[in-house]
């Protein structure tokens, strides 16, 4: 799948925007350096959450990026999103994949477990994500990847997604240590300049 093949870069995931105009005026800039879009509110209804990813599949549509939807595969469903992303508790990877189809990106949560990235694949999952690797600024994470962990997944076969307190200052050690995406919300979201925190964090893929 191409959009597994060309799964290496900036994995953006939106912040908890209650003001829907807004959320696309956030997000819009950054399509152009960003590799996957995650849809992910905490902070609105369903009725919003829903006119939201709505609005979002129609703006990747138009700039060719993935648009994965955070723990609802009925919601990646009915706007047509290129797939889900699960936590532990959010739901099962092989009835997922029978929900959304053999195309979908499905994506599992693996905290700091190689056991759980193992269980996934062998479930079906598109890649799976580990971390916390640092402290986040966007919820309590008592969990904690080490880059070694990445190293040790190599032979998983899937893109890895390393989350949790990443900066510029501190991707490249786990870019090194074999994550193919680097997920980030606050980090670009609650910069002065978000489109310039981007291309920084971009520059740890090009640096590698």
């Amino acid at each position: 799948m191409t959009q597994l093949a060309d799964a290496h870069g900036v994995y953006l995931i939106t912040p908890d925007e209650t003001d829907s105009a807004r959320l696309l005026e956030r997000v819009r800039p950054l399509l152009a350096g960003t590799t996957w879009l995650q849809y992910r509110n905490k902070a609105v209804d369903a009725p919003t959450r829903l006119a939201q990813a709505t609005a979002l599949q129609a703006l990747c549509a138009e700039t060719g990026v993935p648009l994965i939807i955070n723990d609802d595969a009925a919601l990646a469903l009915q706007v047509g999103a290129a797939g889900v992303h699960l936590g532990e508790d959010d739901g099962d990877i092989a009835a997922t994949r029978a929900l959304l189809g053999p195309q979908a990106i499905i994506g599992a949560s693996c905290y700091d477990e190689l056991v759980l990235a193992q269980r996934a694949v062998a479930a079906g999952a598109s890649y799976v994500a580990f971390g916390a690797f640092f402290p986040s600024r966007s919820k309590i994470t008592p969990r904690r990847a080490s880059p070694e962990l990445l190293r040790q997944s190599a032979a998983l076969g899937v893109p890895r997604v390393a989350i949790g307190g990443l900066t510029p200052d501190n991707s490249r050690a786990v870019v090194d240590a074999g994550a193919d995406l680097i997920a980030v919300i606050s980090g670009v979201f609650s910069e002065a300049d978000p489109v310039a925190a981007l291309e920084a964090y971009r520059g740890c893929f090009r640096a590698a």
